[in-house]
Parts: C-alpha cells; structure tokens; sequence
C-alpha cells in the first residue's frame, strides 16, 4: 500500500522517490489522499468532453 501511495504522489506531483523518503506514513497517505484529488480535478472536465 505504501508503494502504490509513493507512485500515485509521484505521477501527479512528480516527486522524486528520494524527496519522500523522510516522510511517515501518516504523511504520506495524507499526500497520497491530496493526489487523488488533484487527479480528479484534473480530469473532471475530460468526463464531460466525452473522453
């Protein structure tokens, strides 16, 4: 679970591995929980143009 938090915050953030490294769990699934909303938000209007 972790990992897959790691790759979801690097896809949208494009964060380095290394730059999370340092941080606990809880912060990272708290980022992980910020990327998916931002990759929501990016991609509400590709819904509605019917993609």
């Amino acid at each position: 679970m972790i990992d897959d938090a790691f790759f979801d915050i690097a896809a949208v953030f494009h964060w380095p591995l290394s730059e999370m490294a340092e941080m606990t769990v809880s912060e990272i699934l708290d980022c992980r929980d910020q990327a998916v909303e931002r990759w929501k938000q990016m991609h509400a209007s590709d819904k509605t143009k019917g993609r």
